[in-house]
């Protein structure tokens, strides 16, 4: 299993209708196959995000999160890991909305 914990985070791309951006910074933190993060920056004034860490490291979460505007977003999300040649982790994140336009989007997110 992936170890994510107190591995730091950015988000390095996002489709239109997400927040994330490179100022968005993810502090993960891991207990047993729990995670969490806090995370803020750039669109984002405030998000948090729990989830479940599968055997091969893949995430299965849920977030919320404050945006820039005062409005509070929710959704669900799969992250599935790729190891990098230096051993630092990228996110490949498929999300969806479950406020909003309820709309589906595609991020990546790379360790710092």
């Amino acid at each position: 299993m992936v170890n994510y914990h107190n591995r730091k985070f950015k988000a390095v791309r996002n489709t239109e209708n997400g927040e994330t951006s490179e100022e968005t910074i993810f502090h993960y933190k891991q207990y047993g196959n729990i995670v969490s993060s806090d995370y803020s920056g750039g669109n984002i004034v405030r998000g948090n995000l729990i989830g479940i860490v599968s055997l091969n490291g893949t995430i299965d979460m849920r977030y919320h999160q404050v945006n820039i505007k005062g409005e509070l977003m929710t959704g669900t999300c799969t992250s599935i890991p790729e190891v990098l040649a230096d051993g630092k982790i990228r996110l490949h994140e498929k999300w969806q909305w479950t406020s909003g336009d309820k709309s589906e989007g595609y991020s990546i997110i790379e360790e710092l």
